[in-house]
């Protein structure tokens, strides 16, 4: 944001200076016509009214913030933060505020006449219809910004952005521990944080340099310590080796949307869990949140990484496995909706129609489903609610299982 408030001086800068220099290129009868000899009113009008808005524009992007923190939950918020039209208006805002200012110093400097006035003049028009269009789409943008809709639509987008930069296509069953055979060498971080980043290339010319496979262990999303390896070879590593590979993991304090699936898939959770809570009961939101998160997973199923994405020779890069996204994704939804029946359903359907996209997910679908049920069997009050979701489940995970015939979910085709 600074960048752009910044080049708003520099113009200002430029227009004073080409003001005195140029200036006497221009007759005074045309700098009678224009009405240069206002452009102090018009800067001193431009100074005081844009401070004010970009104050406003500042308090309500601080709300939006506070609102999303509160409300839905405190990891949407960094994306409302990267928020490029924001970050645009306020700094329009700002901007033209200082290149108002810059313009009252130099005209109160004396330096040129009222030839020289035209050039600042025109330059002043110029940025005032920059403000107004700013301003018109930061009307438009501020009724949705930090809405619970607009946050899920930015963590749906940035989670399906993070699934088409996977290297490796998801891994299907239960989730593993890493086999690391004996005698291999273990590379451990000093630091304690989540992988945000891993540079394969740089990882890769250090594989190349000890003429070994490089078997890389955390992913986006891991939590490190120095417990814990991140890689291992079965040739020996140099401390100058393992000090390239650590530095080639990047370490973060928070998680970060760019490179972690899973991520996106637990901020989901978290919306939906924060919605059915007793304070909020919105069952709606989850609902929202369960087709979203849904169009999320269907990506990941027919995900095919493109050539420019695959592993450098010499690092092996294990995937993501499956069953814990979808269990990122719907336990908080089945244990804080298991008294809801219409989210029951849902999370039934939305099952079976991941298991019908990819038949390899069907049997971490179906014991995703059958955890579902049998949180709701155990909480739900209603007789009839839990002989109905008891049949749908029967119905949908039956060896013939016909596809969701109400599903709601653009799923994208394949990619390969």
């Amino acid at each position: 944001m600074w960048f752009r408030a910044a080049l708003f001086c520099v113009f200002a800068v430029a227009l004073a200076l080409a003001s005195a220099l140029a200036g006497h290129m221009i007759s005074y009868s045309f700098a009678a016509k224009v009405g240069s000899k206002s452009v102090d009113g018009i800067l001193n009008l431009l100074a005081s009214s844009m401070l004010a808005v970009t104050t406003f524009a500042l308090t309500a992007m601080v709300q939006a913030y506070s609102g999303a923190t509160n409300s839905i939950t405190p990891r949407a918020v960094q994306l409302l933060i990267d928020d490029s039209t924001s970050q645009n208006a306020l700094a329009t805002f700002l901007g033209s505020f200082l290149f108002a200012i810059v313009g009252i110093i130099a005209l109160s400097t004396g330096i040129y006449g009222e030839t020289g006035r035209v050039i600042l003049y025109a330059g002043t028009i110029l940025v005032i219809a920059l403000i107004v269009v700013t301003f018109l789409r930061w009307i438009q943008h501020i009724a949705r910004f930090g809405r619970v809709s607009d946050t899920i639509d930015r963590v749906e987008r940035a989670a399906i952005a993070a699934v088409h930069a996977m290297v490796q296509p998801p891994r299907f069953g239960p989730a593993e521990e890493p086999s690391v055979p004996d005698g291999a060498s273990l590379i451990h971080h000093t630091d304690i944080g989540r992988i945000t980043h891993v540079d394969l290339a740089q990882v890769g010319e250090v594989a190349a340099s000890i003429g070994c496979d490089i078997h890389l262990v955390g992913l986006p999303g891991l939590l490190v310590d120095p417990a814990r390896p991140l890689a291992w070879a079965r040739a020996p590593v140099d401390e100058q080796a393992a000090c390239r590979i650590r530095d080639a993991f990047t370490i973060e304090h928070h998680r970060a949307f760019d490179h972690d699936p899973r991520f996106g898939l637990v901020v989901l959770g978290e919306i939906a869990a924060r919605a059915l809570s007793p304070a909020v009961n919105d069952p709606g939101t989850a609902i929202a949140v369960i087709e979203a998160g849904t169009r999320v997973l269907a990506a990941v199923l027919r995900h095919c990484p493109e050539p420019g994405w695959t592993p450098p020779a010499g690092v092996i890069v294990p995937p993501f496995a499956f069953a814990d996204m979808i269990e990122d994704m719907f336990r908080p939804l089945a244990r804080d909706g298991a008294t809801t029946i219409e989210v029951g359903v849902r999370l039934q359907k939305a099952l079976a129609a991941l298991a019908v996209i990819e038949a390899r997910a069907r049997p971490d679908c179906r014991a995703e489903a059958r955890d579902a049920l049998d949180r709701a069997l155990g909480e739900l009050t209603s007789k009839r609610d839990t002989t109905e979701l008891s049949q749908l489940h029967h119905q949908l995970w039956s060896n013939k299982m016909p596809p969701p015939s109400d599903a709601t979910f653009a799923i994208p085709a394949r990619r390969c």
